[in-house]
């Protein structure tokens, strides 16, 4: 990690502000607990004035690459370095779509008014479909599914043939208890990529959660092992089991599919 973060001052020092920025992003997702944004450098306003909004955008996203929790007091005064600098970068160079990107850190800091002030700050430049995801997934963090929503269907406005963005519509409407709304909308992206997985798998749930149907049950019990985040899968299974009347024997094969998986986390742990 030293050696990573000498890197990081030579760059700076070499005028390499970009490099210099993801090398620091590097160091401070493997160890956000290191207080690495304390570095006079990074505050300094040669760094500031130079660095690239895709690069600290880039930056950001790398100290999120290995899921620790950063929701915490401690957490966030280590990474007020950061905020400051987000604040400067992006009011400099307020790119869109970087912008969008750089909302992922204080979401996952529990900053939300910093990460919904980043999406106002690039809906003013221009409204593109990654500020509007970016607004849903921080309304959704916070609890207000709503909002989610609506910041979906305008994600959906700008991008109308994005089928991720109906999967990811569908998950806040199935969240909300509203399955009928959550499978039309998978529906109508599985006109736009009728083979996706993930897709077929939320459409069988969501319908057998509505219907009781044995044969959609079925159809997810064949497709989730091709589900490669188990999270989700076991989402749709509790889901799709929750529909009333199904027959005990399916309903008990399809739960054994999270037991197998949680089994086999407990062997790796172990």
């Amino acid at each position: 990690m030293s050696a990573v973060l000498a890197q990081a001052y030579f760059l700076f020092l070499e005028g390499d502000m970009d490099n210099a920025v993801m090398a620091l992003g590097s160091v401070t997702g493997v160890r956000p607990e290191v207080a690495w944004g304390a570095a006079p450098w990074f505050g300094d306003a040669r760094f500031l004035g130079a660095v690239s909004v895709e690069a600290f955008a880039e930056a950001c996203l790398r100290t999120l690459d290995y899921g620790h929790d950063l929701d915490t007091d401690e957490m966030r005064e280590w990474f007020a370095p950061w905020f400051h600098a987000l604040d400067v970068v992006s009011e400099r160079s307020p790119v869109p779509e970087s912008l969008a990107a750089m909302a992922r850190l204080p979401r996952a800091c529990g900053r939300y008014e910093l990460a919904f002030a980043l999406c106002d700050r690039a809906d003013a430049v221009e409204q593109v479909m990654w500020t509007a995801v970016a607004r849903a997934a921080t309304w959704r963090v916070v609890g207000d599914l709503g909002q989610a929503a609506a910041a979906f269907e305008s994600a959906l406005a700008l991008e109308p043939a994005n089928w991720s963005l109906y999967l990811d519509f569908a998950d806040v409407r199935a969240e909300q208890g509203n399955f009928a709304a959550a499978l039309g909308l998978v529906e109508q992206g599985l006109q736009h990529e009728p083979h996706e997985v993930s897709l077929r798998a939320a459409a069988a749930a969501y319908r057998a959660s509505l219907t009781s149907s044995s044969d959609d049950l079925q159809a997810l019990i064949a497709l989730a092992p091709e589900l490669a985040n188990t999270s989700y899968r076991d989402l749709l299974i509790n889901y799709a089991c929750a529909g009333p009347g199904l027959p005990r024997s399916l309903v008990a094969e399809a739960r054994r599919i999270s037991s197998i998986a949680l089994g086999s986390l407990g062997s790796c742990l172990g």
